[in-house]
């Protein structure tokens, strides 16, 4: 779905397709030469990581695995409730793995913090973060994130996995969210 489409419902677009392509490629590229000559596995988080990490991974020059988790941490809301479920675990053993989690925006970073603990305790090789879109301001948990696609404001953002209730994440485009909207 373009931006046009939904245009009333967007206060503006922060990135386009386009620029969320590019970033993507240069992610990649940072993370194969971090990882050069390792076994590594990328892991998305559903449902919102589902267009980054599908994008990441065709962006490698390499060979890699992928798995995915569901979590929870918001339910029907705008705001993280800070309880976290697993949903759905990993089908993959890590232990001795490198992995990479895979997300599409760290808000408060509850949750990912939460994660990575988890992960860290299955025993693998090293976990590190992924990450689309960080919101400085909104982080409630220090979280170490060593590639971040871009910082933004704290305001409600959509688009690119991104959704409000299940609706925009079909967005190629990743817009802030009209307050009209979800008032």
């Amino acid at each position: 779905m373009d931006s046009s489409h939904v245009e009333n419902d967007l206060v503006n677009v922060l990135f386009t397709e386009e620029q969320i392509q590019a970033r993507l490629a240069e992610l990649a590229r940072e993370i194969e030469r971090d990882y050069d000559g390792k076994d590594l596995l990328i892991v998305g988080i559903l449902r919102g990581a589902v267009m980054v990490m599908a994008d990441l991974a065709r962006s490698f020059g390499r060979h890699l695995e992928m798995d995915w988790m569901a979590v929870s941490s918001y339910g029907s809301g705008t705001k993280s409730s800070g309880v976290v479920r697993i949903l759905k675990d990993l089908d993959t053993d890590i232990s001795g793995r490198h992995v990479i989690i895979v997300d599409e925006i760290i808000d408060t970073g509850l949750t990912l913090s939460w994660l990575t603990s988890n992960l860290g305790s299955r025993s693998p090789a090293s976990v590190e973060i992924c990450t689309l879109l960080r919101k400085p301001e909104a982080l409630q948990m220090p979280v170490d994130v060593k590639y971040v696609g871009w910082d933004i404001p704290n305001e409600f953002v959509v688009g690119y996995g991104l959704d409000y209730r299940e609706r925009y994440r079909n967005l190629r485009d990743i817009g802030t969210l009209a307050p009209h909207v979800y008032s």
